[in-house]
């Protein structure tokens, strides 16, 4: 498991975590969403010590962050991040193999086994066919799911990932988060896309401003009462044809009141004015169809 108490952080003096808390149980998938600038990566690099914050508590696996080494934190912690540097010349498959490095000693060569396992990570990802390939010549998304791979060659039992799903098409948006939930291993994700978080995650944590908003169901964190005040954005909660929650996003209307104005629930109390401009991949814009069905989530 995974959890944090508590935990702060500021840059140049500006907070950008305010007394965090999260929990996520084995084998759970928990979501990280919010506008930008609310926090989100900057908690998950303090999950695996890409960060160290100015105050709270955080633990992994039962024990605090800070009792292991990098290599034993590196065994039980696999992260796949949005950053970028300069690439070293590698192909895909020996890219993948580094997955392997915190289980193998100073001077040991790759194995046998470890080769199998990073074969078997890139044809989970669909990415066999690329091994050959220089990792610096891959589009993005092949970029992305080779990174993918990596981590799952690793075989830690806990998964970070910030925004897994940039980059890729529809297609392996869902086949990466679908392999996610079958792995069975205690992940944290950064997602902007609301509907693949409905989808696919356990629960949520709602973050505004270093704050935690809400935090839950998937389906009671995606309400339109909890979300339209943080994103400034109208918001339909439907059934797709699967029954499945799909929120549907509209540009708020000069009159008319947005779901929390008008229901009384699920105020914001934060009196900052929003600025950010959310995106959205899956209905941004779009009305709620006459025939769809409007939900409450929480019923």
């Amino acid at each position: 498991m995974i959890s944090t108490e508590g935990v702060s952080h500021s840059y140049d003096g500006a907070a950008v975590l305010r007394e965090v808390a999260l929990a996520a149980a084995a084998g759970e998938v928990v979501g990280l969403i919010g506008p930008n600038g609310s926090g989100k990566t900057t908690l998950l690099r303090t999950l695996y010590r890409g960060l160290v914050p100015d105050r709270g508590e955080i633990a992994v696996g039962g024990a605090s962050i800070g009792t292991y080494s990098p290599r034993e934190l590196a065994r039980i912690v696999a992260v796949v991040t949005q950053e970028v540097h300069g690439e070293l010349p590698l192909t895909v498959a020996d890219t993948v193999l580094l997955g392997r490095a915190p289980h193998q000693g100073a001077l040991q060569r790759q194995s046998a086994a470890d080769i199998d396992i990073a074969a078997e990570a890139l044809r989970r990802v669909g990415a066999e066919h690329l091994a050959d390939r220089d990792v610096g010549d891959l589009s993005g998304g092949e970029r992305q799911r080779v990174l993918i791979a990596r981590a799952l060659a690793q075989q830690a039992t806990h998964l970070l990932m910030d925004e897994p799903t940039n980059h890729l098409d529809i297609h392996f948006q869902h086949e990466i988060l679908g392999l996610v939930r079958e792995l069975a291993v205690t992940t944290v994700v950064v997602l902007h896309d609301l509907n693949l978080a409905a989808r696919y995650c356990d629960r949520l944590v709602l973050l505004d401003r270093g704050r935690v908003v809400a935090a839950g169901d998937a389906e009671e964190v995606l309400d339109p009462a909890v979300l339209e005040p943080v994103y400034g954005i109208r918001i339909d909660a439907v059934r797709a044809g699967d029954g499945r929650l799909q929120l549907l996003f509209r540009a708020p209307s000069h009159g008319v009141p947005l779901a929390h104005e008008h229901t009384g629930t699920h105020e914001h109390t934060d009196t900052h004015e929003h600025t950010d401009t959310p995106k959205h991949a899956d209905g941004a814009g779009i009305p709620a169809p006459d025939h769809a069905e409007r939900v409450n989530p929480r019923m």
